[in-house]
């Protein structure tokens, strides 16, 4: 169990957090929910300790263990992944060290005996003797192969890197478990078994994410940050919006009827005060309405985007025809012919580990880069807007945010250009900050204004919800179920590719899987899996032919 009693967090005069006092038990998960700087990160560091409340305290139960998802990719750059995921349980990591220690010295004394032999007796009650093999498991759960298992943390990439902090903080059986965003940078794959790993996790989980269709798998309790309190509503988070509907719902039908009940009052003393054969009963109407109290509704903190992306001309029957394109990056093939045709009513989701592959045709497909071999031809009634995973290059310049947008308006006009940075809650003197001190998430606000702005009829979308919390996803999602044209998109987010795709695209070893269907029927079918290990075992056997 942790508890947080009283726990008051202020900066200067303003409060973050004020008298939270909120209990975690076992058995549950909690989903930690709450606008962009309601602070869920940090309550997840005043629950480790790392940072101390102004008031208030965060009691655990004596004798259990606390493991945090770490975020710093460098910190064991000379260390194996095996140990470092073992470091997760630093006192077993501790006595392993020790034990090998005692046994390698030349002059092994008695004493030492006796001290191997406490440590042995620790080892086991820790179940030592699994501890390899334990996070062995996990490593191979979330996608990282044996053949790493021995190498330095720097030999691998920055998404190989997140997988195995992640292993760190589930490994050992910890009894409380915090989560900052743990689906970030894992392919879908790794999640969906991340997901399995929660389900059946006995202990106490507190997760922060952005992902729906996580919080929605994982979670029995969501713990709600909003004007620094904290609320816990049974359920999962599809169950606590609309339960928070229903009672701000509630709330309002109850307003009104004592609204309703007050104006009668206030016509009956006004019509009878002065009449004394009706002064008693309009005096004790007038008791009546001082003890009626309007119940305080306080509107959310959060901030919903409006995203609508409009198409400014119908798109054809001709949209996109992709001819055998093939790709090598770095001696990596990683499009080996690929070929499909589009039609006018696709919404393609591409799927899979291989993110790679997936931005290489993306940028392709939009004349950024050139293909090896092979041809692609877009319809005459095309255009295209896209949103590419890295935007960097697209920030760098001197602008402030509305001559920036303006200058991939059609329309020159400052008031036009303002209405679509509000829609994205650039208002007031936001338009006049410069687009290079943007934060991650302004920064994808910004890109999803020009691709509204651009009318386009054909959107490409290279993970576009990085950087985006709750609020802006939910509308990003809306905005791509309702858009009238052709849509191609890559997103590690289940819920969007689950609502809006009609058409599944994976690529496995630079080959095409392409399968008109829902995500969750191509997640569940066989036919796609063997299509899948067809692929493995050919790219297995040309490794071994070089």
């Amino acid at each position: 169990m942790i508890q947080a009693s009283n726990v008051t967090l202020r900066f200067g005069k303003k409060a973050l957090f004020e008298d939270v006092n909120v209990k975690f038990v076992p058995g549950h998960c909690y989903g930690l929910i709450g606008a962009n700087g309601a602070g869920k990160s940090t309550f997840l560091r005043i629950l480790t300790g790392e940072l101390e409340p102004t008031k208030g305290e965060v009691i655990i139960t004596p004798g259990e263990r606390l493991s945090f998802l770490k975020q710093n990719h460098f910190q064991y750059d000379d260390r194996t992944v095996l140990d470092t995921v073992m470091l997760g349980n630093a006192r077993l990591f501790e006595i392993m060290k020790e034990k090998d220690a005692l046994y390698a010295k030349p002059d092994f004394s008695e004493e030492d005996g006796i001290r191997a032999s406490e440590l042995e007796a620790d080892f086991a009650a820790m179940n030592g003797w699994e501890a390899e093999s334990d996070a062995a498991t996990l490593l191979n759960g979330l996608g990282i192969e044996t053949e790493l298992h021995y190498k330095l943390m720097k030999d691998l990439n920055g998404s190989e890197k997140v997988k195995v902090l992640l292993a760190q903080a589930l490994f050992g059986n910890p009894d409380i478990l915090l989560l900052d965003e743990p689906t970030n940078h894992l392919d879908l794959a790794a999640i969906a078994w991340l997901e399995e790993f929660l389900i059946n996790f006995e202990n106490t989980v507190i997760v922060v994410s952005h992902d729906r269709y996580f919080l929605n798998k994982v979670c029995t309790q969501i713990a709600d940050i909003d004007y620094g309190k904290i609320q816990l509503y049974a359920g999962n988070y599809d169950f606590w919006y609309e339960s928070s509907q229903l009672m701000i719902r509630q709330m309002k039908e109850a307003n009104k009827k004592k609204e309703e009940k007050i104006k009668e009052l206030q016509e009956f003393i006004q019509r009878f005060s002065a009449n004394a054969s009706k002064s008693k009963q309009a005096t004790s109407r007038k008791r009546a309405l001082e003890k009626i109290e309007l119940d305080e509704i306080r509107p959310s903190s959060r901030k919903y985007p409006y995203i609508d992306f409009r198409p400014e001309r119908s798109i054809g029957n001709e949209v996109l025809e992709v001819k055998d394109i093939t790709k090598t990056i770095d001696g990596v093939k990683v499009l080996d012919h690929v070929s499909f045709i589009l039609g006018h009513d696709d919404k393609v989701a591409f799927v899979g580990s291989d993110e790679l592959a997936k931005t290489t045709l993306f940028q392709i497909l939009m004349g950024e880069m050139e293909p090896d071999e092979g041809s692609f031809k877009w319809g005459v009634t095309t255009s295209q807007a896209y949103f590419p995973k890295d935007s960097t290059a697209e920030f760098s310049k001197d602008y402030t945010i509305t001559e920036w947008l303006t200058g991939y308006s059609p329309i020159k006009d400052v008031t036009y250009v303002r209405g679509f940075l509000g829609r994205m809650l650039f208002a007031g003197d936001d338009g006049v900050k410069k687009i290079n001190v943007l934060s991650g998430g302004e920064r994808v606000r910004c890109m999803l204004s020009k691709m509204m702005i651009s009318g386009a009829n054909v959107l490409i979308f290279d993970e576009p919800t990085n950087h985006l919390d709750m609020e802006s996803i939910t509308a990003l999602n809306n905005g791509m179920i309702k858009f009238p044209g052709v849509i191609l998109f890559s997103s590690r987010d289940h819920q969007i590719v689950q609502t809006t795709a009609n058409r599944i695209m994976e690529l496995v070893n630079g080959n095409l899987i392409d399968k008109i269907t829902t995500y969750d029927e191509y997640l569940a079918s066989d036919e796609m899996a063997m299509k899948r290990q067809v692929y493995v075992s050919q790219a297995t056997e040309d490794e071994e032919d070089n």
